[in-house]
């Protein structure tokens, strides 16, 4: 933990806002989680983070990403697949690719994080990694299209600024909602008991995968009938947004729980 946290000192002042969800919104993914945390889960991830929280470590990977020895993490942070695949075809697709994608490097980052033959560092790290690729992976453009670069490359303009169609999916819409990650957490963190259970019982990744895939075609859609959108954008899809965020909480609290049962 210590060679992370020093060696983040130096990117303290890299623009953050390029991140999925931005700070705000990862953040708010582990405040949820850590409201729906066991008592069992709660004190391994103590153990393992000391002084820190599932809240501030939530953004570190976009951090260390920017590290010569963390350069290969790159690819970690997303999914890309064709549109038009139907369920079973994506879910074939993801879990043939070899190359490290965030859906693979999640599974490999839940079992090193239960490892016990890991030491504890690097089971925290693994856990940071946890914390951070079950939040990306609930944003839609992080699910996409390599040609574009996930929407990178899709032009927009919101509320007079140049954008693009991933930058207003990771921090736009945040932006413009005004909730701090605490304020998300607080209002996010209260679900349904039978809705938190339907979103846990899809345990599969692969599965949350294939939800924020078949956003993502639903937006490209969108973006080219209209990438000028309005003010009627925001609250057409703040309930998705919502949605997307809180089941990224909740299911990163049973994926936890479960680990460290």
């Amino acid at each position: 933990m210590n060679k992370i946290l020093l060696s983040l000192v130096v990117l303290a002042a890299l623009p953050l806002r390029l991140w999925a969800w931005g700070v705000e919104g990862h953040r708010a993914i582990g405040n949820i989680a850590e409201h729906h945390l066991s008592e069992k889960a709660r004190r391994q991830v103590a153990d393992l983070l000391g002084t820190q929280t599932l809240t501030l470590v939530s953004t570190q990977p976009d951090e260390m990403r920017y590290l010569p020895e963390y350069k290969e993490t790159s690819p970690w942070h997303y999914v890309n697949t064709p549109l038009g695949l139907a369920h079973d075809q994506f879910i074939t697709t993801v879990k043939a690719q070899t190359e490290a994608n965030a859906y693979n490097i999640l599974l490999l980052k839940i079992k090193e994080m239960k490892d016990p033959a890991k030491t504890r560092e690097q089971r925290a790290e693994a856990l940071i990694f946890v914390v951070h690729i079950v939040g990306d992976v609930h944003q839609p453009m992080h699910v996409s299209r390599a040609e574009d670069k996930g929407g990178n490359d899709i032009k927009m303009t919101y509320r007079g600024k140049d954008t693009n169609l991933h930058s207003l999916w990771d921090s736009g819409l945040l932006d413009y909602q005004g909730l701090t990650y605490t304020e998300m957490g607080q209002q996010y963190s209260v679900v349904p008991e039978a809705l938190r259970k339907n979103w846990q019982a899809a345990a599969d990744p692969a599965e949350w995968l294939f939800e924020s895939y078949t956003l993502a075609t639903q937006l490209y859609a969108e973006a080219a009938q209209n990438p000028n959108p309005d003010f009627r954008y925001y609250p057409a899809h703040a309930d998705i947004m919502k949605q997307r965020i809180q089941q990224a909480g909740i299911r990163l609290a049973a994926v936890l729980n479960e680990a460290f049962k």
